[in-house]
């Protein structure tokens, strides 16, 4: 079977995993307009060297691997920015914003509450504490997690983008898991 992708199969993953790579990018530089330009430049690299993906993983974390490369050597050469929790411009109700529009089904949410507008105020403000939780784990932990439960990754695809094995990806997610607890606990929060 031959290695690399075909020129059909780039078009059909811009389609499919644009968006979703846009906003996992835009994680790490903190600007819309840069994660973009990122994205774009992942979907150039695969055009211009199609054979370069050896099918040792999924597609998509062939594209969330370059994305990543990518995002970290741009932060390392805009000192400004800071890889995942820097100081950037965003703010957590930005944050939110990007992952309700790119998450329909809406993962953050307990149940169904579609046409009670107390429930979804209750839902907007346990999504809140979520992420403002996770904006103060580490770096990796809160990476880890949003691999796995924002964009649905294995733990072994995980590993492939942040160039870990498998029990490293289990305990960061582990110790992730744990710390976002304590720090919701912490807050007040029903969401556990």
């Amino acid at each position: 079977m031959r290695a690399g992708i075909s020129r059909e199969k780039i078009e059909e993953l811009v389609v499919l995993y644009r968006e979703k790579l846009i906003y996992f990018i835009y994680r790490y530089v903190k600007d819309l307009d840069t994660a973009e330009d990122l994205a774009e430049d992942v979907f150039v690299e695969i055009l211009l060297d199609p054979d370069r993906f050896k099918q040792q993983s999924s597609v998509k974390t062939y594209l969330f691997a370059i994305g990543r490369n990518k995002a970290v050597d741009f932060i390392r050469k805009n000192s400004k920015l800071t890889l995942l929790n820097g100081a950037g411009d965003i703010t957590a109700e930005d944050e939110l914003e990007l992952l309700m529009r790119k998450r329909q089904d809406d993962i953050l949410t307990l149940s169904s509450v579609e046409g009670d507008p107390e429930a979804e105020l209750l839902k907007k403000e346990n999504a809140q504490e979520v992420l403002d939780a996770l904006q103060n784990l580490r770096p990796e932990y809160g990476e880890a997690l949003k691999l796995r439960y924002f964009e649905g990754l294995s733990y072994d695809e995980i590993g492939q983008i942040m160039d870990k094995d498998r029990k490293q990806v289990e305990n960061l997610i582990y110790r992730g898991k744990n710390n976002l607890r304590v720090l919701l606990e912490n807050m007040g929060s029903e969401v556990y």
